[in-house]
């Protein structure tokens, strides 16, 4: 799974014709989402083919800034806490999260400073904290 971090237009119709380019090239959307900061638009966008999603971007003239692998962790929806708990073991072990946000499949999407510590603090959280 990539996240690509994509430099949006701040204007109508911006973020319709992201979508519509994706889907005229047949790539799915797994999570995400999009703000406008200081005036620009940014979106942050998971997807399976990344550098499928990137060429049908970069096709439309669609600025992508970056394209990274994520960290993906199941919390426990019932039980309250479960962000305050994980991001301070990511921050524990001296990770930065710089992007976060949900996929469609109720996972926590992580784009971190370092893949390695991060990805085994979600190891250990799944063995230890979810049961997974």
């Amino acid at each position: 799974m990539k996240d690509l971090s994509i430099a949006l237009e701040h204007r109508p119709a911006a973020l319709a014709e992201m979508g519509e380019c994706l889907g005229r090239a047949g790539v799915s959307i797994e999570g995400g989402g999009a703000w406008v900061v200081d005036g620009r638009g940014i979106a942050h966008f998971l997807f399976e083919d990344g550098a499928g999603a990137r060429r049908a971007l970069e096709a439309k003239g669609i600025r992508v800034v970056a394209e990274r692998d994520v960290v993906a962790v199941r919390l426990k929806q019932d039980l309250a806490g479960q962000l305050g708990l994980l991001t301070r073991r990511m921050a524990e072990a001296r990770v930065n999260i710089e992007v976060l946000y949900s996929d469609h499949n109720h996972r926590l999407i992580l784009v971190v400073d370092d893949m390695a510590r991060a990805q085994q603090v979600a190891d250990d959280w799944a063995r230890e904290v979810a049961g997974i």
